[in-house]
C-alpha cells in the first residue's frame, strides 16, 4: 500500500465520479457511460499537482439500501472499506439531480465517520445545476466545490481544497516497477482469481457471472525484492459478440493494457478440451505482432476430465509452430496447485525478455550458420556483414545485410531458431531490424 495521502471519490451512481476521476488523472482512466454500476472495482492512480502527490482511488457507485444482488453487494462492501482507510474524501453530486435521499444517506456515513469531506456537486455548467447548487449546503460540509468534471470548471479550485486538506505532504516520485505482467484471457477463465491469490488480497470481484471485472486493474507488488506491476483485465470476447457499449470499452481497456505490458499471462480454461480461436489470436497478437513475453497458464485442473486432457494435447499439437516457443503452466486457482510457481516462473521470463548478447557473438554466430548453410533470394546469395543487439524487453537485433528487402520470415525465421538453439529464449520473442550496409 502507498504510504501517500490517499483521496477517495464516493457518491451514488452515475453521478460523475468516474468522469471527475478522469479529469484529475493523467495516466489510469476509468469507463465512463451514462448508465448505473459502470465502475465496480475501485480503480487508482497518483497525482501530482504543484510540487504535491496524493493517492486518487475511485470507487464504484454507493448505494446503502438493502440489495440481493452479490456484486452490488461487493461493489459497496469494497467502497466503504476505501472510505475507512481515506484521508480526504470527495463526495460528489450531481448538480443537474439536485439532491436526493440517497445523497443524504451517504452525507450522514460521512459525517458519522468523522472524514474530511470535499462535497464536490458536479455538472454545474447547465443552468439547472447552477440552481440547484446551493441545495446542497443542507448536507452540512464546510467545503463545497461545483465543478463540471465534463469541461474541467472548478478543477484548479478543486484541486487547491484537496491539497490544503492533505496537509504538507511533499510530492514523492512513485519508483516505476521493474515490468508490467498483464492477465489475459476470455470472460471467466479465472484471471481476477489468480490476481486475488498472487496479491494475496481480495482485489479484485470474483463471480461466476461473465463480465464482472469491467476495467483494468493494477497492483504493484515485490518478488523478489523486485516491484513488478500486475494487472487484472476484462475478459475478451469475439469481435462479433461484442455488442454493448460497455462491452466495447472493456475490451479497448484490456488491449491497452496489453499494449503497456511487458509480461502477458494469458488464461485458457483446461476444462474446455480446447484452445478457442479467440485465444490462439490473443497469443498471436501479443506474441508476434507486439512482441510481448508470453505465459500460457492452463487453469482449472480441479475439473478437467481424460477426455479433455486428450483432446487438449491434440490440439496443442497443431499449433507447436508457436506453442514451442512459450512458457506454459497447468495451474487450479480452486485447488491453488502450481499458483506459488508462477511468479518464479514470470521472473525467469523477465529475465530472458532482457537478456543482453555482446555484438560480435552474435555477428560470429550468424555468419558461420550462414557459412554452414547459406540462403539465396532465387540465385543470388543472403550477406550478412554485422549483427548486433539494439534493446530488451523486446530482444531487438539489427541485421546489416546486402539486401534488406530479400529477407523476408522464412530467412528470418531461419535466424529466430538459431538464437533460440543457442540461448534460453523460451517466452521470449525476438524481434530483427533490417538494414542495408552502405559503402
Amino acid at each position: 500500500m502507498s504510504n501517500l495521502p490517499r483521496v477517495v471519490l464516493v457518491g451514488r451512481m452515475n453521478v460523475g465520479k468516474s468522469t471527475l476521476f478522469n479529469r484529475l488523472s493523467n495516466n489510469v482512466k476509468s469507463i465512463t457511460l451514462d448508465y448505473e454500476g459502470v465502475t465496480r472495482d475501485f480503480i487508482k492512480d497518483t497525482i501530482f499537482w504543484n510540487d504535491r502527490s496524493f493517492e486518487l482511488i475511485d470507487t464504484g457507485g454507493v448505494s446503502l439500501r438493502k440489495t440481493t444482488d452479490p456484486i452490488l453487494q461487493e461493489v459497496r462492501a469494497r467502497a466503504l472499506d476505501q472510505l475507512e482507510k481515506s484521508d480526504v474524501v470527495l463526495f460528489v453530486c450531481d448538480g443537474k439531480s439536485g439532491l436526493v435521499p440517497e445523497d443524504r444517506e451517504i452525507s450522514k456515513l460521512l459525517h458519522k465517520l468523522g472524514k474530511t469531506v470535499i462535497l464536490v456537486v458536479n455538472k454545474i455548467d447547465t443552468a439547472i445545476g447552477q440552481e440547484q447548487r446551493y441545495e446542497f449546503d443542507k448536507l452540512g460540509h464546510t467545503m463545497v466545490v461545483g465543478v463540471s468534471a465534463q469541461h474541467g470548471t472548478g478543477i484548479s479550485e478543486l484541486f487547491g481544497d484537496i491539497i490544503g486538506s492533505i496537509g504538507k505532504t511533499a510530492a514523492v516520485e512513485e519508483e516505476k516497477p521493474l515490468y508490467r505482467v498483464v492477465l489475459l484471457g476470455k470472460p471467466n477463465v479465472g484471471k481476477s482469481s489468480l490476481m486475488n491469490l498472487l496479491l494475496k488480497q481480495e482485489r479484485s470481484i470474483v463471480s461466476d457471472i461473465a463480465g464482472t471485472t469491467r476495467e483494468a486493474i493494477s497492483e504493484k507488488v515485490t518478488f523478489y525484492q523486485e516491484d513488478l506491476q500486475l494487472t487484472d483485465t476484462p475478459g475478451l470476447r469475439r469481435q462479433r459478440s461484442v455488442k454493448e457499449q460497455i462491452e466495447t470499452l472493456m475490451v479497448k481497456s484490456s488491449l491497452r493494457a496489453l499494449d503497456k505490458a511487458d509480461i502477458i499471462l494469458l488464461l485458457v480454461d483446461a476444462s474446455a478440451g480446447q484452445l478457442a480461436d479467440q485465444e490462439l489470436k490473443l497469443a498471436f497478437y501479443a506474441f508476434q505482432e507486439h512482441y510481448k513475453a508470453l505465459i500460457i497458464l492452463f487453469n482449472k485442473q480441479d475439473l478437467v476430465e481424460d477426455y479433455a486432457k486428450e483432446t487438449l494435447a491434440s490440439e496443442m499439437e497443431q499449433y507447436q509452430f508457436l506453442i514451442k516457443k512459450v512458457e506454459q503452466l497447468s495451474i487450479s486457482c480452486k485447488t491453488e496447485k502450481n499458483i506459488g510457481k508462477v511468479f518464479p516462473l514470470v521472473k525467469k521470463v523477465w529475465e530472458r525478455y532482457s537478456q543482453e548478447f555482446s555484438p560480435e557473438e552474435l555477428t560470429v554466430l550468424f555468419k558461420s550458420e550462414l557459412q554452414k548453410k547459406p540462403l539465396y533470394h532465387k540465385t543470388l546469395p543472403l550477406e550478412l556483414y554485422r549483427v548486433q543487439q539494439m534493446s530488451t524487453a523486446p530482444i531487438t537485433i539489427a541485421m546489416t545485410v546486402n539486401t534488406p528487402e530479400w529477407f523476408g520470415p522464412s530467412q528470418l525465421t531461419f535466424f529466430e531458431n538459431l538464437m533460440r538453439a543457442t540461448y534460453d529464449l523460451q517466452g521470449v520473442p525476438v524481434k530483427f531490424v533490417l538494414r542495408k550496409r552502405t559503402k
